[in-house]
């Protein structure tokens, strides 16, 4: 089987399970499947350690000033927790977006790179934290055993984590293999960064001191500054405004709070300063914001 016959029989599978317009979460909790069918509005959201692969139209990613597109048969893989604004940009009723998320296990990955005996990545050289690449035919036919097995609940428990770390494997030995080593590798500048996004992501309503981060991450607060905003994108200050922010959007929607109740349960003192910033992140006031995301959803549903 040729490289576009698998992505079409990934295409083919992700199609069967998600039938219409949406997000799927499935028995296997790393696994998401993904089907729109149109373009959609840029979103904002935060993408973690993880594999998005796409068998079908077209997506752009913008971190920070970089645009990011892929295709068919191209993965995405990101190392570190970052907030994004995505979007599909090719898809019709008639060939729609079709993808998946396949969320790693940083644990595992680590265990793995030790029992093969792979390269030690520098700690000096600079790792993206999130790349591009063509998936080989091996770990497309692994994905789609993987979609596939979605509807086997009986296996399902003693297969998913043998194919989950096959695909693990074939990450490690491939193009991504250097990344997901650096980002996982004791001491390493991305790895000291992972740990200060991961404390950030659990504490981002605190006053934020960035020396007393800093000094987590044992580095100065001049070199943790410096290393953060190469991993990230942005300043430690920046990062945790749009986790607040995003988190007041999902309290606003999925719980019907204002904008001010919202603002201070995510550590906004001024709601004059949430409201500046929200629409600044978002592009309109949090009231006109909302209505349209509802909006946004119910065509989704449709």
């Amino acid at each position: 089987m040729s490289e576009a016959e698998s992505v079409s029989a990934l295409a083919y599978t992700v199609a069967n399970f998600a039938q219409t317009n949406g997000d799927y979460t499935t028995a296997i909790p790393a696994l998401t499947l993904h089907r729109r069918n149109a373009r959609t509005e840029p979103l904002h959201c935060i993408y973690s350690l993880g594999l998005g692969v796409i068998a079908q139209g077209r997506k752009q990613v913008l971190l920070r000033e970089e645009v990011i597109e892929y295709g068919p048969g191209q993965s995405m893989l990101t190392t570190i927790d970052l907030p994004v604004v995505s979007h599909v940009t090719q898809a019709t009723v008639r060939r729609p977006f079709l993808g998946l998320l396949l969320t790693l296990d940083a644990r595992r990955v680590l265990q793995l790179a030790s029992e093969m005996e792979l390269p030690f990545p520098s700690k000096e050289r600079a790792y993206r934290p999130v790349s591009i690449a063509r998936l080989d035919e091996a770990l497309i036919n692994a994905l789609v055993r993987l979609v596939k097995l979605v509807d086997e609940p009986a296996l399902l428990p003693r297969l998913a984590p043998l194919i989950q770390e096959e695909i693990t494997i074939r990450l490690l030995a491939g193009p991504y293999g250097p990344h997901l080593q650096h980002v996982v590798a004791a001491g390493s500048p991305s790895q000291q960064i992972a740990k200060a996004v991961a404390w950030l992501k659990q504490n981002f309503t605190q006053p934020l001191h960035v020396d007393d981060l800093a000094d987590r991450t044992h580095m100065s607060p001049s070199t943790f500054r410096q290393h953060f905003r190469a991993i990230t994108g942005m300043s430690p200050l920046q990062f945790q405004k749009q986790l607040r922010l995003q988190e007041a959007r999902q309290l606003m929607l999925n719980q019907s709070l204002d904008a001010g109740n919202a603002g201070g349960l995510v550590g906004y003192e001024s709601a004059s300063q949430f409201s500046r910033e929200y629409s600044r992140l978002f592009g309109a006031p949090p009231q006109r914001d909302i209505r349209r995301m509802r909006l946004s959803q119910t065509s989704l549903r449709q």
